[in-house]
């Protein structure tokens, strides 16, 4: 199927793998090595999207010789990420993603989470037509 005739639910993962902000930065660095991805998004209580954290996060804390197990997510994470709405249309998603240098997009059904979209999930979907 042709990338402009899809919407962000047709090519979304679920479920998502997220943090909560009180995790332990050790932690979350632990489950990225580990589930072979590079983010995840950070979800609060009502699993709204407040912020996402990434191996960039993580390693420049490491950088600065900062001890993951003493941080918190919410003391490492980006605040405000975007997020697109699950009825988004993959071609304006696509533009947000590239615009911005975003390798993964949390979507969300009102303000709660209920999947991402990494740029690999949308070249699949390119290879397929091909």
């Amino acid at each position: 199927m042709e990338i402009t005739k899809l919407i962000a639910k047709d090519v979304m993962r679920t479920p998502v793998i997220s943090a909560k902000k009180s995790a332990s930065a050790r932690d979350i660095a632990s489950q990225l090595v580990s589930g072979r991805f590079s983010g995840m998004p950070v979800i609060d209580e009502e699993e709204r999207v407040i912020g996402v954290i990434t191996e960039h996060d993580l390693l420049n804390q490491a950088r600065e010789g900062k001890d993951l197990e003493k941080l918190a997510v919410e003391d490492v994470m980006q605040k405000n990420p975007i997020t697109v709405d699950v009825n988004a249309p993959l071609g304006d998603i696509l533009d947000i993603m590239l615009e911005n240098g975003i390798l993964r997009i949390p979507v969300t059904d009102g303000l709660r989470l209920v999947g991402v979209i990494s740029r690999s999930a949308i070249l699949r979907i390119e290879l397929s037509n091909t």
